[in-house]
């Protein structure tokens, strides 16, 4: 099985397995990498959703057989296996519970797509992360949203072109990844990052995206009047009155009543 999907209590984690491959990823796997997040996403019982790989590294990115098979595919084949690897990404940016990415080791071409589509990025200290594909005539096209979000224009201009290797510190300051930890820390700096997301109410943790995105843009009438409804919606839904409630009366709002 190179993907697996397991739920326990409100945590479901994904986890791609092909140590023997640095866990790179092909059509296949980009599939199941796919069921599994919409699987996860429609399931009421899931709050949060952990992407983890088995092994040394998190992922080298595409499969070299893959690769052999895109060269010999013409120009609508390539097209269509690239929307697939691009529809993963939006499935995860999307996705309606909150995404943590779990990184070790090597996190190459494409595996930056799936960490920086993801909400929350933790590496274990010793992480590399490279954005290889110029070495190869090609671009990172379908992760390129996601890549440029997280680290900026100038920056995503540079490491696009170069190729270089970037280590842990550095990635961490690029925006790549939020949190860096020794190895055998990791596992608990994500329990507690999945307490702190158990203790918010999901409807407003899936709305945040929303509200980043508008907010990243020019302050205008338009934004203004977003923010303002925004808030006024939250206030007066169902999982805004409880929060508030529970806080003026010190009770426990019932999404964390149900953790």
């Amino acid at each position: 099985m190179t993907v697996s999907l397991n739920r326990k209590d409100a945590i479901a984690t994904i986890t791609l397995d092909r140590p023997e491959k640095h866990n790179a990823f092909d059509d296949a796997v980009i599939e199941k990498l796919a069921g599994c997040f919409e699987q996860a996403g429609k399931d009421p019982a899931v709050r949060i959703i952990i992407l983890q790989a088995n092994g040394k590294h998190f992922s080298a990115g595409a499969d070299l057989d893959w690769m052999r098979r895109m060269a010999d595919m013409d120009w609508q084949q390539n097209r269509a296996d690239a929307l697939a690897l691009a529809e993963l990404m939006r499935t995860i940016d999307q996705n309606p519970k909150p995404v943590i990415c779990r990184v070790q080791g090597a996190a190459y071409g494409g595996a930056l797509g799936l960490i920086c589509a993801s909400d929350i990025a933790i590496a274990a200290r010793g992480s590399r992360f490279c954005l290889s594909e110029v070495r190869l005539g090609i671009l990172p096209a379908v992760i390129s949203p996601y890549v440029v979000r997280a680290i900026g224009r100038r920056q995503a201009q540079r490491f696009f072109m170069t190729a270089e290797v970037i280590a842990d510190e550095p990635a961490k300051q690029l925006g790549i990844i939020h949190e860096l930890c020794a190895a055998e820390d990791i596992d608990s700096v994500i329990e507690k990052t999945c307490s702190a997301l158990l203790d918010g109410a999901p409807g407003a943790q899936w709305r945040s995206r929303e509200l980043v995105e508008k907010a990243a843009g020019p302050i205008d009438d338009a934004l203004v009047e977003f923010t303002a409804e925004l808030i006024a919606n939250l206030r007066t839904e169902s999982e805004g009155r409880d929060g508030l409630d529970a806080f003026l009366n010190k009770s426990t709002p019932g999404w964390r009543a149900t953790r």
